[in-house]
C-alpha cells in the first residue's frame, strides 16, 4: 500500500515535470504568472536574507545598494534588459527630486540598475508596501518614505519631514507623479506608433503637484527619468515578452528663485519633456527589438506599420544593462 502511494506521488512528480516546460513554452498566460511570481518570489527570498543585515543600519539609504546587487539578475531571468542613458545627471551627488513614469511593479527591476549609480537615493512608496513583508520591512530599513495616498494632508507632512535631511545629507528623492501605475500596454504602444514622435498627452497621466512643491520649497532641482514602454507587457492578456527598455535621465531642471506661482509651469515643461523623451525612446527601443515589427520610417502615416502591430496585438483565430 506504501509503495502503490509512493508509485503515485512519484507519478505526480513525473507528470509536473514534464507538462510544466510545456505550459510554459506554448501558455503566455502560464508563463505570465510563471515570470511574477519568479520576480515576486525572489524579491521575497532576498529581503529575509538582507533584514538581518540591514537591521545594523536601519533607515540607510544605501542599504539599497545591498538590494540591488543580489535583485538585478532577476531581469535577465525575465528577459527584460536595460539600457541607461544621461548616467552623469544621476551620479552627481546633489539633492534633489526625481520625477519618473510608473508602468508596473516591473519598474522596481529597472530602479535596481539605477541604485549603484545614484548611490543615495530614497523612494516615496504607498503605505500599503509596508506591510507586505518581508518587503515592507526591508524596505523600511533602506529608508523608504511611506505615505498615505488618501490623505493628501498627512502625505505632505510626511514628505516635508523628510525634506531637511534629504538636502543636509544630498539624497535623491524618486517620486511617480502620476501616482498609480499607468501601463503603455500594446494599445498604447500602437497609438503612440501612430502618432510618431509627436507622442500622445494621453501616454501619461496627469502629473500630481507633491513632487513639485518639494522641489520647490527645498529650492532643489527637479530630474526627469523616463522609462521607454513596456511594449512586452500587457496585463490585460496576460503576456510578458522578453524586452527592451531604454532608461533616460535629462538635464535638472533648476528651480532656485522660483516660488509656489511658478509650479503650474515647471509642472507642465517637465511632463512636456518627459512626453517628448517616452515617445521618441519608446520608438528607438522597438525598432531595435529584432522579435517585433520594425516601425517604417514614416511613423505617422504608415498603414503597414499599424496593420502588423493591429496584428500582432489582437490575432484572429488562426492566428545595455544585463
Amino acid at each position: 500500500m506504501i509503495q502503490m502511494a509512493l508509485n503515485s506521488t512519484e507519478l505526480v512528480i513525473v507528470g509536473l515535470v514534464l507538462i510544466l516546460p510545456f505550459l510554459y513554452e506554448t501558455s503566455k498566460v502560464f508563463r505570465y504568472y510563471i515570470k511574477f511570481c519568479l520576480y515576486y518570489g525572489i524579491v521575497m527570498a532576498i529581503a529575509v536574507f538582507v533584514i538581518p543585515i540591514m537591521m545594523w543600519r536601519p533607515g540607510e539609504v544605501k542599504n539599497l545598494l545591498l538590494a540591488s546587487v543580489l535583485c538585478r539578475h532577476i531581469s535577465g531571468l525575465l528577459g527584460l534588459k536595460w539600457e541607461l542613458r544621461g548616467r552623469e545627471h544621476l551620479e552627481k551627488e546633489q539633492a534633489c527630486v526625481i520625477v519618473a513614469n510608473h508602468q508596473s511593479s516591473l519598474d522596481v527591476l529597472g530602479m535596481f540598475e539605477l541604485w549603484p549609480v545614484m548611490e543615495k537615493c530614497t523612494v516615496v512608496a504607498k503605505k500599503e508596501l509596508l506591510y507586505a513583508w518581508p518587503f515592507g520591512l526591508a524596505a523600511w530599513l533602506c529608508g523608504l518614505i511611506f505615505i498615505d495616498r488618501f490623505n493628501s494632508e498627512k502625505a505632505r507632512e510626511t514628505i516635508n519631514a523628510a525634506t531637511c535631511k534629504i538636502k543636509e545629507k544630498k539624497i535623491k528623492l524618486w517620486v511617480f507623479p502620476e501616482g498609480t501605475r499607468n501601463t503603455c500596454g500594446p494599445m498604447k504602444t500602437a497609438a503612440l506608433m501612430k502618432a510618431g514622435n509627436g507622442g500622445s498627452k494621453d501616454l501619461m497621466l496627469p502629473f500630481k503637484k507633491g513632487a513639485f512643491h518639494v522641489a520647490l520649497s527645498a529650492q532643489i532641482p527637479i530630474l526627469p527619468v523616463v522609462f521607454s514602454s513596456y511594449y512586452f507587457l500587457d496585463g490585460h492578456q496576460k503576456h510578458l515578452d522578453p524586452g527592451h527598455v531604454i532608461m533616460t535621465a535629462l538635464p535638472p531642471i533648476e528651480t532656485r528663485g522660483l516660488g509656489p506661482e511658478d509650479l503650474d509651469l515647471i509642472l507642465n515643461r517637465t511632463r512636456e519633456v518627459m512626453l517628448s523623451t517616452f515617445a521618441e525612446s519608446s520608438l528607438e527601443a522597438l525598432s531595435n527589438d529584432l522579435s517585433w515589427p520594425r516601425p517604417s520610417a514614416n511613423l505617422s502615416t504608415s498603414n503597414s506599420s499599424q496593420k502588423v502591430f493591429r496584428n500582432r496585438f489582437n490575432p484572429g483565430p488562426k492566428s545595455s544593462i544585463n
